[in-house]
């Protein structure tokens, strides 16, 4: 039996950079000590989100546009050494727009990167969107990427089954809720709904699924945590809750995905012959 012990991130980050790669660092090296051989950061964990996801709000300059080859994305790679790290950045696109991205590196450079596809609220404002959903090989087995709000679209997730992902890895910035908010976040209904994500996109999937995100607050927000590791079967098999820390868990991946597949493959008894819109509904 060969096992993965993997990790997904809960942390606050903010817009010093300096600071951002401290903490990063920290938690690099205590999952180094846990025998964590895949690390899960948050969106945005290299230079801060945004302070506000309202469009009447003065906003700051933005986190710091930073390049997919550049010297920091190297400098991570570097601290991740033999492990397989995965951070969210703001990336200085080569057209000269930005993108809320993020990246998985080890020792030996860039493996991955995904720039986000769906923008909640006035993100749209900050970053341009990306356009695509790929998985790709590492180390650890075959990732797929996702960033925050992606994974309340099933498409997206399921994009990545299709194209192979073993392990789905969604990083996230996720708020409490704007209106009405829980005082006790525990008891929030974004992150009940944050949480409903992670379980049905494993499920559905049949893959393992690692979700990180920030914790702490940042501008106006109030991030949730909630940083987990889900088997194939939507259990979660293990945690933060609100705080922040490490989720850590380990699993065989591929005899996971085998046993869940098993009896009822959701993959394979797909019927995509019946999966037709069959017009407009009038508004």
């Amino acid at each position: 039996m060969s096992t993965l012990r993997m990790a997904a991130v809960a942390a606050e980050f903010g817009r010093d950079l300096e600071e951002d790669f401290a903490v990063a660092e920290r938690l690099i090296k205590e999952a180094r000590a846990e025998g964590v051989r895949l690390l899960a950061l948050p969106e945005a964990c290299l230079g801060g989100y945004l302070l506000s996801l309202d469009d009447d709000t003065v906003l700051d300059a933005g986190p710091p546009p930073l390049a997919a080859d550049g010297p920091e994305i190297r400098r991570l790679a570097a601290l991740a050494g033999e492990l397989t790290v995965v951070a969210g950045y703001c990336e200085a696109g080569t057209d000269g727009r930005r993108y809320n991205s993020v990246v998985c590196v080890n020792g030996d450079g860039v493996l991955g990167n995904h720039r986000k596809v769906h923008q909640p609220l006035s993100e749209d404002a900050s970053y341009a969107s990306g356009d695509r959903f790929h998985a790709f090989d590492t180390p650890v087995g075959r990732i797929g990427m996702l960033i925050c709000y992606d994974k309340a679209f099933p498409e997206s997730a399921r994009a990545l089954a299709l194209d192979g992902a073993e392990i789905g890895v969604v990083v996230s910035a996720w708020p409490g809720a704007r209106t009405n908010a829980a005082p006790d976040l525990v008891n929030d209904r974004w992150k009940r709904r944050f949480d409903l994500f992670d379980r049905a996109r494993a499920l559905e999937n049949q893959i393992v699924w690692v979700s990180s995100n920030q914790s702490g607050t940042f501008g106006s927000l109030r991030f949730v945590g909630s940083a987990k590791v889900v088997d194939p079967g939507g259990e979660i098999l293990a945690e933060t809750g609100v705080g922040a820390g490490l989720a850590i868990a380990e699993l065989d991946v591929a005899r996971a995905l085998e046993t869940a597949r098993r009896s009822m493959g959701h993959l394979r008894d797909r019927r995509p012959e019946t999966y037709t819109y069959a017009g407009a509904v009038s508004a």
